[in-house]
């Protein structure tokens, strides 16, 4: 194609761990419009689950730049900066936060970014209250047929606009489709950060995985791991996997492992989780998944959004040699595009951001649902948490809301985020446990 017929965007992501992070920057990729280049640039919220230069490189995620900020250091670029597309990948309250902000900052003017905003994965709790808080953005992601009935139901239920809600699928699916056992046959299993979160649970997960091991020592057994000791991700997780295992003597062949999820399903000839994403990821790749129901099929463990998708089984089962087959409808109505329509399932997305685009006069203000008339008891609290006052605006007081933190800030700033990551990683989860006592 002509040089002149391609068209650069200008896209922003700010995201606030390092799976929202993954999910934002591919997803701009994929919704970006076609015969356009893209020029992305990166922005971290500061806060407990920054990722760390080692989560970054995992992820394998390159921007054109990359910076950490807080929401009113944000707030002042997207005031000065001019972008096409503005994906907000960050939990619910972060999301409404950034809404009330930019409407805000965006006051009076005629042009704006297109605001999408959507879900890391699977949508197993919090539905109403997730998806009232992402109500407001251009484009509501759903990573799923289902899922986007489910949305546009909720919406519709409250009497909110649903139109913002379209269907894509999961951003980061991909990989060479599973054709037959590796040697030596491989077990995964897909560790989570905090499902399950006690100390009992955890164990004894770790101790089946083990035994499994032990079992079948023809096999290689990995334990697939999110982040390190002292890292945090999308969750907290106050008793890693690589603690427990200390005390423990498992066999020759059985590892922890790190690094990309796409690369690992490569060599993976059987993909066992509680409710992690990376099941729709093998799923979508056709490799044998197990959500486990061990430990009961609940709400609280995420992993009852499998019901129906034949791939429930225990350990006793797969330590006999279980095989599950999934159900086909229900594979084709998460996301997961195993039948091969993965190449178009964002086209509707693009189409729809590219007609934004080419609105005549711009776009119109953002209008969340929730404003000070219809929640004040709950949206003020939301605003506050990230130093905004019920009008989008700044509060008294807000770090660096009108200039860019000197040399002598930048240092306080990074030794008082190094205690609090601290705090928060290692001394609260102390503080807990004797609490428990």
């Amino acid at each position: 194609m002509p040089a002149s017929a391609t068209k650069t965007r200008r896209v922003a992501v700010l995201a606030d761990s390092d799976t929202r992070w993954k999910w934002g920057a591919l997803t701009a990729n994929r919704i970006t419009p076609e015969n356009s280049d893209i020029r992305l640039d990166g922005f971290l919220l500061r806060g407990r689950a920054t990722p760390t230069a080692r989560q970054l490189q995992e992820v394998g995620v390159h921007a054109d730049s990359l910076r950490e900020v807080t929401a009113v250091e944000f707030l002042r670029i997207m005031a000065q900066e001019s972008y096409d597309v503005l994906v907000l990948s960050l939990v619910g309250g972060g999301v409404q936060a950034m809404l009330h902000g930019l409407k805000r900052v965006w006051e009076g003017r005629t042009e704006r970014p297109v605001v999408v905003t959507g879900y890391v994965g699977v949508v197993y709790e919090k539905l109403a209250d997730g998806l009232l808080l992402r109500h407001g953005a251009d484009l509501v992601l759903a990573n799923s047929r289902q899922d986007a009935e489910r949305f546009r139901a909720v919406y519709e239920g409250v009497g909110a606009d649903a139109t913002s809600v379209t269907e894509v699928a999961l951003p980061f699916l991909g990989g060479e489709p599973y054709t037959g056992e590796h040697d030596p046959y491989t077990v995964v299993f897909a560790a989570q950060p905090s499902v399950p979160d006690s100390r009992k649970d955890r164990t004894y997960l770790l101790n089946r995985l083990i035994q499994h091991a032990r079992k079948h020592p023809e096999r290689e057994v990995l334990l697939k791991l999110r982040s390190k000791p002292g890292e945090h991700t999308t969750h907290i997780e106050e008793l890693p996997y690589q603690k427990l295992v200390q005390p423990l003597d498992p066999p020759a062949n059985f590892k922890l492992v790190y690094g990309n999820m796409g690369e690992v399903l490569d060599r993976t000839d059987l993909l066992v989780t509680i409710s992690s994403t990376a099941a729709l990821e093998s799923l979508h790749r056709r490799v044998p998944t197990v959500v486990l129901t061990d430990l009961g099929v609940r709400e609280t463990l995420g992993n009852h959004h499998f019901v129906g998708s034949g791939c429930l089984a225990s350990w006793d089962q797969l330590d006999e040699g279980h095989s599950p087959t999934p159900d086909e409808e229900w594979v084709s109505r998460q996301g997961v595009c195993a039948d091969g329509s993965y190449a178009t399932a964002f086209d509707p997305a693009r189409e729809r951001i590219a007609k934004l685009l080419e609105r005549p006069g711009g776009l119109p203000a953002l209008t969340p649902y929730y404003t000070p008339a219809t929640a004040p008891g709950y949206l003020p609290g939301i605003l506050a948490r990230h130093h905004l006052g019920p009008d989008g605006s700044p509060l008294p007081g807000a770090p660096a809301h009108d200039k860019e933190p000197g040399p002598v800030r930048q240092i306080v700033r990074r030794a008082a985020r190094g205690a609090y990551r601290h705090g928060v990683q290692r001394v609260a989860p102390v503080i807990r446990r004797m609490g428990e006592l």
